[in-house]
């Protein structure tokens, strides 16, 4: 039973692309330099001279990316029938609202729970009000506020997937890429307090493993 025909490179969503040449490319580059030491701890933090808003904004496009091609991994495994509800572990279940198009939390399956999840992060990534593009043009005062709930959201992913799908992961030699990615993500929220520790409690114990070693 091999899996290697499925794991192509395909992304859940489309992949979001930062123009090259901006300054926002510059400091993706960064960010993948700096992470290429090995040192997670210091890769996330904040370059010296540059805007806070800015380096969120690039490393949560950079997320975005990264669990939109973890995701797109193991979609053949997250079905209707496999994950009836959005969950993470017997103890935490996710119901659905965005606040515009559906106001009261929906209950819905784990694949339709990430499709309308990944499609409004998509919305508020390609809103040049909230993630401006243009260099010089200013982000909007409640930046990060929005920031932070599409990171809280995007958690939810992540914990999913090491809650519900870690075999198909271990079968698709997909773990040390998961792990890396999660780990990155961590530190970052981490560094910036980002997501409410209460947040995070559905994946508490791979968090403390993860980053006890580099304290």
């Amino acid at each position: 039973f091999s899996f290697i025909g499925s794991r192509s490179s395909k992304t859940f969503k489309p992949k979001k692309n930062i123009p090259e040449g901006s300054h926002q490319y510059e400091l993706l580059k960064h960010a993948e330099a700096t992470l290429g030491s090995g040192n997670l701890r210091m890769a996330v933090m904040l370059p010296e001279g540059e805007d806070l808003n800015e380096w969120v904004a690039v490393n949560t496009v950079d997320f975005f990316n990264q669990i939109n091609m973890l995701y797109g991994t193991i979609t053949d495994f997250c079905t209707e029938e496999s994950c009836p509800v959005m969950s993470a572990g017997p103890k935490y279940e996710y119901h659905w609202a965005d606040g515009t198009n559906i106001k009261k939390p929906i209950k819905c399956s784990a694949p339709k729970y990430i499709d309308y999840l990944m499609t409004w992060v998509q919305d508020q990534l390609d809103d040049e009000t909230l993630f401006p593009s243009k260099i010089g043009v200013p982000f909007p005062k409640n930046f990060m506020s929005v920031a932070k709930t599409i990171l809280k959201r995007l958690f939810r992913v992540y914990a999913h997937i090491y809650h519900q799908h870690f075999d198909p992961v271990i079968q698709l030699q997909e773990e040390a890429h998961l792990n890396t990615s999660f780990k990155h993500f961590i530190f970052f929220v981490q560094e910036f307090n980002l997501i409410d520790r209460r947040e995070l409690a559905p994946l508490q114990e791979l968090i403390e493993k993860l980053t006890s070693k580099d304290r």
